[in-house]
């Protein structure tokens, strides 16, 4: 849980920016990023010099030579500003490389976040800025995981310019109902085809960490866990970098993350991952061309929200699951490709749940109604029935400023859903199984939904109640008026007479 204090530094350093003329926030975003990973890398090369004093040995394949020990953090932070802005601007004859020219030669060396350094500009443009910023993120204490995550969540919340191309910044609880949902296991090989800045897999990541600390003792599942089982994919560059940093600081060390459009022939990657927790851009269009033919062949459409659930499809291994944010239109559109991808989940795979979302979700960004659909790839069918749940609230306001309020069916949503699978809990008086159609939450079995043309709009199967309004006879309502107008009249006879 990020502090008041943390917030205040990470705020001065955002107001830091946007005075010294960095204004566009993914800029800032950039900046920041970089700085925070010289400052990481020294203090890992610091703490792996200290092992080796210890033991007598010496540092394998270290970051800094002892030739470029200006260009370490714990160095420079300590000059006049104007010889530190030299270091990051200028080369000379005894030093042939700039910090940010080492930043971006370390390639592996430096984890997946360098591997992505190559269109890196510096944008710090005056000494004074560029020493400013470094004294403030220097007094951050970074001491742990949650600390350092906490840290580049907050400044990744201040992403204010999201929103644009149908891209939204997924709110974090969102997230984590959806990964509390579907419960990440030991040996899950995990994928967002769409990563942005990586918060879905953060928050798989952190559900490891609460639920099952016990697996980090196997020195198997460390390597699991650092190296195979979060993949990512994003084609712009900017948030690779940034998804790479958000991952390395919440203790993934070497994450699977490729820069590549998902939906294009470069994505060759099929039947590879056991979890896909994803919410794919909205209300995009490719031409055909564009397009992966595999995809196409699945669901034959520009829309890339229905590109994306064949893509997903496509990627899944036998009996993997999926939870993706979908927008309401996929629920229930009538064209040929939207009744297409919807029968294929429904009829070839096996659909569990559809959660429809309040419209205020993505505010401020966007009022757009959306649904959570999970559902698992078989290929062989398995839907029987399809749980419904009409969330109402969120835990937040549903307008443009999101404040915290008590009202929230998360919680109930991951119980109930989780009671699916308990024959028991099914058949209970409160299960869902013996749940109405008026209730937040109910079944509904796929015969019926087949009969719907596959639509899976929660309106077409929830019951309404409307509350009988009992109105007084014509005649009462007639002898109620003539009493009130007798009543005003004698009111004003008296008023007269007073005045009189």
């Amino acid at each position: 849980m990020i502090t008041g204090d943390l917030k205040s530094q990470v705020d001065k350093i955002w107001e830091a920016f946007w005075t010294g003329g960095v204004s566009n926030p993914m800029s800032v975003i950039e900046q920041f990023t970089y700085l925070l990973f010289i400052r990481r890398i020294d203090e890992k090369q610091l703490l792996e010099e200290k092992k080796a004093n210890m033991i007598g040995g010496s540092v394998e394949n270290p970051v800094f030579t002892e030739a470029q020990k200006e260009l370490r953090w714990n160095h420079f932070k300590n000059m006049e500003p104007e010889s530190m802005f030299k270091l990051f601007t200028t080369t000379t004859a005894k030093r042939d490389m700039t910090v940010f020219d080492h930043l971006k030669s370390l390639g592996k060396k430096g984890g997946v976040f360098t591997e992505y350094m190559a269109g890196a500009t510096f944008l710090i443009s005056t000494p004074r800025l560029l020493d400013q910023v470094v004294q403030m993120i220097d007094k951050i204490q970074m001491d742990d995981r949650d600390t350092k995550g906490d840290l580049y969540e907050y400044m990744l919340s201040k992403l204010a310019s999201a929103g644009t191309n149908g891209q939204f910044r997924t709110p974090r609880h969102i997230i984590k109902m959806m990964v509390e949902m579907t419960q990440p296991k030991k040996d899950d090989v995990i994928c967002d085809p769409s990563c942005g800045t990586a918060g879905f897999m953060v928050a798989a990541g952190e559900y490891i960490h609460d639920n099952h600390q016990d697996w980090f003792l196997e020195p198997e599942f460390r390597a699991h866990y650092n190296d195979k089982m979060f993949n990512g994919l994003e084609n712009d560059p900017g948030m690779v970098k940034i998804a790479a940093m958000n991952m390395q600081l919440h203790g993934m060390e070497n994450p699977q993350l490729t820069k590549v459009d998902a939906l294009s022939e470069e994505n060759e990657i099929r039947e590879k991952y056991s979890l896909i927790l994803a919410n794919p851009p909205f209300k995009g269009s490719l031409d055909y061309d564009a397009v992966e033919g595999s995809i196409l062949k699945m669901v034959k459409t520009k829309k890339t929200e229905l590109l994306f659930l064949g893509l997903m499809l496509r990627m899944l291994k036998t009996g993997g699951r999926c939870a993706v944010i979908i927008p309401d239109g996929v629920l229930f559109g009538s064209s040929k490709a939207h009744k297409q991808i919807r029968q294929e989940i429904i009829e070839k795979q096996k659909l569990e749940a559809v959660i429809s979302m309040p419209s205020g979700v993505f505010k401020p960004y966007a009022g757009v109604s959306t649904a959570v659909l999970l559902f698992t790839k078989t290929n062989s069918g398995g839907t029987d029935n399809v749980w419904f749940y009409d969330m109402e609230a969120d835990g937040y306001s549903l307008d443009d400023k999101r404040s915290e309020v008590k009202d929230n069916d998360i919680p109930d949503i991951i119980e109930r859903f989780h009671s699916l699978t308990n024959t028991e809990a099914l058949e209970v008086e409160e299960g869902e199984a013996k749940r109405a159609r008026t209730d937040k939450s109910f079944l509904v079995p796929f015969s019926e939904i087949e009969e719907n043309d596959w639509d899976l709009s929660i309106n077409r199967y929830k019951e309404i109640v409307y509350e009988e309004i009992e109105y007084a006879a014509p005649s009462e309502i007639i002898a109620d008026i003539k009493q009130l107008d007798k009543e005003r009249n004698e009111a004003l006879k008296q008023l007269e007479e007073l005045l009189g």
